[in-house]
């Protein structure tokens, strides 16, 4: 699912449009679907390219022949088994106490065999064929790339309408206390439709399989989770492209490892450990656990890697956390697994003979939604994986525009591009209903979700309701914060109005075209982005100058105000210019306004 880096199918059907350089916004071809399109044969036979990687550091404690192992055992801290991996050449390179997890090094042969026969040890398997990098030792910080700038405007695109993500606007862009963590490659957050919505505090490196929180460790080390990223939840702001969930918060978790971009099992265990410890509401996971595309439970390694992945998510899930993961791009059939010839994909694969025992990790992993690909409108894209009984939802997966590093935007393709339109539908959900369990935010999206019939294509089986092509149907973000747009018409401003310290600032937005006066239950909408909203007193000015405060200094060092205001205005005349009034009462603390809309 990663475009540019693997020979793999599954990572190089995602890219739409190479074009050399990323799209910019003014460039036709980005709203009107122009670039050519290879087929999925031909994408998956292309070269790889080589993502723009980190220089590899290097470490006197690396040694030639070191892979990683997951050794199992029951949760909480085992000093015998740790010593047990010292007294037979291993290394204790991380551990998840909580999960009964350790991660260990070794370059002996036999480290594997040894530590099954050791008290307390319930299982160990080897988590790569090839070599635990040098970087490992010493991690090498991602380039932080120059920005480029994009012109002012914010088209609504195909993809957003589509799933009515432009309506459901009208209700909420969603919370900011909403945390949706980006398990991909990385995130550029210095771009310019991602810097507001951006979480570094709970952004961190998992190469590796060992938390590495320095500032940077989280940026990307190829371009697609910043795609990814932006689709959830890029900035409402008036340039480049808007995500599912704009008011959301977005951080970023490394699991690819630099120069290969792959996600070994120790890293994916990491990342949602993570995801539970930091409080995150949903996780985009757009790839599979490296290197096999398939685990499978008669693999010792592979059956260790499928519990420690499992274990993981279960944690997450424990502490509040749905994961959402692509179901891959082979248009293969995970209902009826029959072969696996791209395995092990980090030194050569071999064809083997697979069962439905076997899983694609996360995807298949119990509670986690796995998201097949639409095409154009309600078709299957050609490229997704299917499967009755493994299919939970479906969304936009082709020629999806979006952020990528650089202050850049590019189209990709693949149901890496799925995955995050429903992520970023739960983390609406999640908005509207605090406190809502990740097996409730599940529930919403399949019974939101618009039914879509199976094609003339035998190998779609089950019925309009559920089937084996489009799980419960194509998510609707509108139906899923369980509203309607406010009745009326609808304007607003998008442009940004800084607040300083002392100050006040007023954002128009002109009013044509309604009869008679405001209604009785004129809906305000309001982003103000300020680190400490106690600041901060808003008012409504109608165009007559008559007040109505919205917001009077309360929320004390609460960051930013993303909030939609009833105001009795059926005395005011409706046409005119209504402004949105923000007063900074304190030094130390400054913002914008970020955008404000009426509803008649």
């Amino acid at each position: 699912m990663i475009p540019h880096i693997s020979g793999r199918p599954r990572r190089t059907l995602v890219l739409a449009a190479t074009l050399g350089a990323a799209l910019t916004l003014g460039a036709p071809a980005a709203f009107a679907g122009t670039p050519v399109v290879p087929s999925p044969s031909a994408a998956a036979k292309a070269p790889a390219k080589a993502p723009a990687a980190a220089p590899t550091s290097q470490s006197a404690t690396w040694a030639a022949g070191t892979r990683a192992y997951l050794v199992i055992t029951a949760p909480g801290d085992n000093p015998a088994v740790r010593s047990a991996i010292t007294a037979n050449g291993g290394t204790v390179f991380s551990a998840f106490n909580a999960i009964g997890v350790i991660v260990a090094h070794s370059s002996s042969a036999n480290f594997a065999t040894a530590m099954r026969g050791v008290s307390g040890v319930q299982q160990v398997g080897a988590t790569r064929t090839s070599d635990v990098p040098a970087d490992a030792y010493n991690p090498a910080l991602p380039a932080n790339p120059a920005q480029s700038t994009t012109p002012a405007g914010e088209p609504v695109r195909a993809d957003m309408s589509q799933i009515k993500a432009d309506q459901a606007w009208a209700v909420t862009t969603g919370s900011s206390a909403v945390k949706v963590g980006i398990l991909d490659t990385g995130v550029d957050d210095q771009h310019q439709d991602l810097a507001p919505n951006f979480n570094a505090a709970d952004s961190v490196s998992c190469a590796y399989g060992k938390p590495d929180a320095r500032a940077g460790a989280w940026r990307d080390v190829g371009e697609h989770g910043t795609h990814v990223a932006g689709t959830v939840a890029a900035a409402k702001n008036g340039k480049g492209v808007v995500g599912v969930a704009p008011g959301v918060k977005i951080s970023s978790v490394r699991i690819a490892e630099p120069n290969t971009s792959l996600f070994f099992a120790e890293n994916t265990i990491c990342g949602f450990v993570w995801a539970g410890d930091h409080g995150f509401k949903v996780t985009n996971n757009s790839y599979y656990t490296d290197p096999w595309q398939f685990n499978c439970p008669d693999n010792a390694d592979q059956a260790a890697i499928i519990e420690g992945v499992r274990r993981a998510q279960e944690y997450a899930e424990g502490k509040g956390s749905l994961q959402v993961a692509a179901a891959g791009n082979e248009n293969y059939d995970l209902a009826n697994k029959t072969t696996d010839s791209a395995s092990p994909n980090d030194s050569t694969p071999v064809t083997r003979t697979i069962t439905n025992a076997c899983m694609d990790i996360p995807t298949e992993l119990p509670g986690v939604v796995t998201v097949a690909a639409n095409g154009d409108g309600v078709t299957k894209a050609s490229f997704s994986n299917f499967g009755r009984g493994v299919i939970d939802v479906s969304a936009p997966g082709g020629n999806v525009y979006s952020t990528v590093p650089g202050g850049k935007y590019d189209t990709m393709s693949g149901t890496s591009m799925a995955s995050p339109h429903v992520a970023g539908v739960a983390a609406l959900i999640a908005s509207t209903n605090p406190g809502i369990t990740p097996a409730q935010i599940r529930e919403k999206l399949a019974t939101q979700a618009n039914d879509i019939p199976c094609p003339a294509d035998g190998r779609c089986t089950g019925t309009t309701a559920n089937n084996g092509f489009f799980g419960e149907g194509q998510v609707d973000a509108l139906k899923a914060v369980g509203s309607t747009p406010p009745p009326g018409k609808y304007f607003e401003n998008l442009g940004d109005f800084a607040i300083g310290d002392n100050t006040t600032v007023e954002s128009p937005v002109t009013v044509s075209g309604v009869t008679g006066n405001a209604p009785a239950t004129l809906k305000v909408g309001v982003k103000v982005v300020h680190t400490y909203i106690g600041d901060l007193k808003v008012d409504l000015v109608a165009p007559d100058g008559t007040v109505y405060t919205l917001h009077n200094r309360s929320g004390g060092s609460t960051d930013n105000i993303n909030q939609v205001y009833t105001v009795n205005a059926s005395s005011e005349v409706a046409n005119g210019t209504w402004k949105l009034r923000v007063n900074d009462n304190a030094g130390g603390d400054t913002g914008r306004i970020d955008a404000w809309n009426l509803t008649f």
